[in-house]
């Protein structure tokens, strides 16, 4: 009897997705036939949707669990709004999400029928590639708090074990503006391990029958209040047979919460802040495909005089400290394979140039849009 051996963990950092003409685009096509029924009713109303990848196939993530995800999965989440009340047109934000444990095959079927859902919708959507831990402000926004845990579709090729005894969530604010003025809650399950607890973020213990949150000493008052009002969430379902205690670093009892990760256990230092070229200016590039292998031309100055329509263009924005990103710009008559493989020739921009110093290496956001559909993002970083 044949055994069925669990795919390769998909690498950000070495791998690239291949779509058009592959052996995936193949089994994909195959698993959704003609048509792909996922799409009926996409994009027809105002507000959010959701897709998770499974074993080739799309498969609607309930509305109820929109902002949580595994780390062994891939999903497609399609944010349909109107750019102003009185707008006649809907617009479209379309990103696929790679967990850092999903598989190749799911993380390019994920990439594939993103590609196919932006075909569907006319080629109208905004367009993201988003990596764990490494997600972009907009794809943040959608989410009242956003919770990553660990875990994944349970299949024959991809085994999910049972939960740890402990699960430990790390929590943390991330602004979504320069300004500040608007934050979302994230929330990350971590290995129940003293490496885990690292200095200025938050952390819930959960034990079952006992929540325990654990504020660092340079944690800020709005994290600690986000995280409470976190730990509510996980006690109430539990009618009582739950409670919650608070510790602070330095505090009485903080030493009971480090117990649970071993005898000599220590807070780590904060990663200190990634410097060398943050800060650096967004440099543009013409993308061409004429010489049959993908070239970045250079264009100076990068300003939005500098686009022309019957080409495709690049712009890395991936030394912005605040929301990195590489952006993708497609003129209205720029190639049919420009158009199709825009998102994969930025992933081989950003794998050919991933040890000079970016923060986010290969992981940056990607983000592809058309002409006339342009990211507020995008045209502030080409004013």
């Amino acid at each position: 009897m044949a055994h069925l051996t669990k795919p390769a963990t998909y690498d950000i950092k070495d791998s690239n997705i291949a779509l058009l003409g592959s052996d995936l685009e193949k089994h994909v096509r195959e698993a959704a036939g003609d048509k792909e029924k996922a799409w009926e009713g996409a994009g027809t109303a105002v507000g959010l949707q959701a897709w998770r990848i499974e074993k080739f196939h799309v498969v609607a993530w309930a509305k109820d669990k929109l902002g949580s995800f595994y780390d062994g999965d891939s999903y497609i989440v399609l944010n349909t709004y109107k750019k102003t009340p009185d707008a006649e047109t809907l617009s479209y934000d379309l990103h696929f999400w790679l967990g850092e444990n999903t598989t190749q095959d799911e993380a390019g079927t994920a990439a594939y029928k993103t590609v196919e859902l932006d075909d569907h919708l006319h080629g109208a959507p905004v367009q993201y590639r988003e990596v764990q831990g490494y997600e972009s402000a907009r794809f943040l926004s959608y989410f009242p708090h956003f919770m990553c845990l660990r875990g994944g579709v349970a299949t024959g090729f991809h085994h999910v074990t049972e939960p740890p005894a402990l699960n430990l969530h790390k929590l943390y604010l991330i602004k979504l503006s320069k300004s500040g003025n608007k934050t979302t809650l994230v929330v990350r399950e971590v290995a129940a391990k003293a490496e885990s607890i690292v200095e200025g973020d938050v952390y819930i213990l959960d034990k079952g029958t006992h929540v325990w949150q654990f504020n660092t000493k340079t944690s800020a008052g709005k994290e600690k209040f986000k995280a409470a009002e976190f730990a509510q969430t996980l006690v109430a379902p539990r009618q009582g047979h739950c409670d919650i205690k608070v510790f602070d670093e330095g505090g009485s009892g903080s030493g009971a919460f480090l117990a649970e990760f071993g005898e000599n256990a220590q807070i780590a230092p904060a990663h200190p802040a990634t410097s060398g070229a943050a800060g650096k200016p967004p440099t543009l590039f013409r993308l061409s495909d004429a010489s049959g292998q993908v070239v970045f031309e250079a264009v100076d100055p990068p300003s939005r005089a500098s686009l022309n329509s019957s080409d495709a263009f690049l712009l890395d924005h991936s030394f912005d400290p605040a929301h990195p990103a590489v952006f993708v710009w497609l003129g209205k008559e720029a190639s049919l394979t420009e158009k199709r493989l825009a998102l994969q020739y930025a992933q081989k921009y950003l794998h050919e140039r991933q040890a000079d110093g970016r923060a986010h290496g290969a992981a940056t956001s990607i983000v592809k849009m058309r002409e006339g559909d342009e990211s507020e993002a995008f045209l502030h970083a080409l004013a």
